[in-house]
């Protein structure tokens, strides 16, 4: 063989080696989970909130909610929520977070007792909502108040002559994600099935693509409280 010969067979035989390595590394590569957090207990003293060890909030209090980080996925990742003054530990838990997904790592009160507190995991969407509409996501975390019926209302247009977009959303469930049209609306959340508004939002200027998650908590301790909420921007 030619010396030219031998010299553009070994060129190609470390392209055809550096090609499969790539591959090799492609094929092993995993793409990061995408994780926020959301303090949605309105009874927790202020706490650190730590996902697989690494801290995504520090001395938060009630309707913080966190950037997106990044994490390896996991099927058992753990989560542990701290009082920030001290260093107790209120919760733990340990969750699923898959690759290439993104997720909202609640800390939220279980009604139980005044003291004890819940980890909520969901998945979040990752695309804008159709074109000229808004898309929301509603998680109940309102263990005094109960059911709920959520209502989005144009303006100019009245609760009574309105269709909720959720009904009977219990305690700990999620209802969503919900499309409807883009434009100026009201948030209204009753009761299931009365009329009494617990909370009715500003006026929300909707230009479409939105995705949000609306989270909604007692506001007190009482048997009968108004309720709260934390809106989360899942998709500008």
């Amino acid at each position: 063989m030619k010396p030219g010969s031998v010299l553009a067979a070994a060129a190609v035989s470390l392209a055809v080696a550096a090609g499969l390595s790539a591959c090799q590394s492609v094929q092993g590569f995993s793409q990061p989970s995408l994780v926020r957090v959301i303090d949605a207990s309105y009874i927790a003293p202020a706490v650190n909130i730590y996902v697989e060890n690494t801290l995504f909030a520090g001395n938060v209090g009630e309707g913080y909610i966190s950037g997106y980080g990044t994490v390896s996925p996991s099927i058992n990742a753990p989560v542990k929520v701290t009082q920030t003054q001290g260093g107790a530990s209120l919760v733990t838990a340990n969750v699923t977070l898959k690759a290439g997904a993104q997720h909202s790592v609640f800390l939220t009160d279980n009604g139980a007792t005044p003291t004890e507190y819940t980890v909520t995991v969901l998945e979040d969407a990752q695309s804008p909502a159709a074109s000229g509409h808004s898309s929301f996501r509603f998680l109940n975390q309102a263990p005094r108040t109960g059911a709920l019926d959520v209502y989005i209302i144009p303006a100019g247009t009245t609760l009574a002559n309105t269709i909720p977009v959720c009904t009977d959303l219990a305690v700990g469930a999620t209802c969503g994600y919900v499309s409807f049209a883009s434009q100026s609306v009201t948030m209204v959340i009753v009761p299931t099935g009365q009329t009494t508004p617990k909370y009715t939002s500003t006026a929300l200027a909707l230009t479409g693509g939105e995705v949000r998650t609306v989270v909604v908590v007692d506001s007190q301790l009482t048997s009968d409280p108004p309720v709260s909420v934390v809106i989360a921007k899942d998709v500008d």
